[in-house]
């Protein structure tokens, strides 16, 4: 069996000791070097050749931020980045994203020892994936969560599909590894008058907040984290909190966001499936639905009920998606009328907002 290579960048030397402890106690990881800086590690790729790297944001002679912009411009890899769990941490984070990262893991501010430990499974988890990952390669993805699974019927019961109450079309996405920056792709295409649109993209929260901020500073449309019984508005896109499933409800008079502190669904908090099922219960045909870039298969089920509801709905193609889990789960389905590149997905789903809210009639 070939091992991930994986070179560990921090210029905390426990970091470094701790990173590595827990990575090389995965069978399928090899980690073949550490360095303090970027400087060293440099040489350390020239010499090493790992297939990923772990990264820090903050260190001396070079920050992460440009070692990674130089990094994915010189010789394009793999890296997941290390990132506190602040604000100032969740807009550099987002910002690597944007430059290529293809994942990142938020180390704990305190109890370092032990709070790093109860995160070995998800850090190694997130190398073995990066290790898939290319930029417009494809990714196979491989089931390594081990903890109970719950469906969207822990939240929110399937009750049969609505009407198309309030006249108005309804978009709602759905996104993880890769899909801060295709969510971004997509609401920069947007004019300031597009239809409402739904996020739900797995994110801590910490993150959630500030990657709204950045959203609604590259959109046309208003973009905001969603706030519990905010309404629904067109030019607005709602993101979820990173704590909290994000539901669309209709109150009678208008549509409205629900946030519901349940438990996580397919081990996600929030999930994609239960934002899905809800806009299939209260939008039915109304609605359009577009499952982005993730790791994992969160969102395909509810995907599929909004198809059979009526609702448009399409996928990311493989090219295009960092890693085609939740998409290509989707499509496996059959829950997905089309698949398309990234970048004519915006386009796509204005042009379906055209279109009258009969699901037959806008395949």
């Amino acid at each position: 069996m070939e091992r991930v290579r994986v070179l560990v960048i921090d210029d905390s030397a426990l970091v470094r000791k701790l990173l590595s402890a827990m990575l090389a106690c995965d069978p399928e990881i090899e980690v073949v070097g550490t360095a303090a800086d970027p400087l060293i590690a440099r040489d350390k790729i020239k010499q090493l050749n790992p297939d990923v790297l772990t990264l820090d944001v903050e260190m001396p002679r070079m920050d992460g931020l440009t070692f990674l912009e130089n990094l994915m411009r010189l010789r394009p890899m793999p890296v997941v980045m290390v990132s506190s769990l602040t604000v100032q941490g969740a807009e550099v984070t987002l910002r690597a994203l944007e430059l290529g990262a293809v994942d990142f893991f938020a180390k704990p501010s305190s109890d370092l020892a032990n709070s790093f430990g109860d995160g070995a499974q998800e850090i190694c988890a997130k190398v073995k994936l990066a290790a898939k990952a290319r930029p417009r390669a494809r990714a196979v993805v491989r089931k390594l969560d081990v903890a109970p699974r719950l469906t969207a019927d822990a939240v929110l019961p399937r009750v049969q599909a609505a009407g198309t109450r309030g006249g108005s079309p309804i978009i709602a996405i759905g996104a993880s590894t890769g899909g801060t920056e295709a969510v971004r792709v997509v609401l920069e295409s947007m004019p300031p008058d597009a239809p409402p649109i739904l996020i739900t993209q797995h994110i801590p929260a910490a993150f959630s907040g500030p990657f709204a901020e950045r959203m609604d500073r590259c959109s046309a449309m208003r973009v905001c984290e969603a706030q519990d019984g905010q309404p629904i508005q067109v030019g607005h896109a709602y993101i979820a909190p990173g704590s909290q499933h994000l539901l669309m409800m209709w109150d009678g008079a208008k549509y409205v966001c629900r946030l519901h502190n349940g438990p996580p669904v397919n081990r996600h908090k929030p999930s994609v499936d239960v934002l899905f099922r809800s806009i299939a219960a209260s939008a039915g045909s109304a609605a359009i639905a577009v499952l982005l870039t993730g790791m994992g298969d969160d969102g395909a089920r509810g995907l599929l009920e909004l198809r059979q509801g009526g609702a448009a709905t399409l996928v990311q193609d493989e090219d295009s998606s960092v890693v085609w889990g939740m998409p290509g789960a989707a499509w496996k389905l059959d829950a997905a009328r089309e698949k398309l590149p990234l970048d004519h997905i915006a386009a796509r789903l204005l042009k379906l907002a055209l279109q009258p809210h009969d699901g037959a009639l806008r395949a």
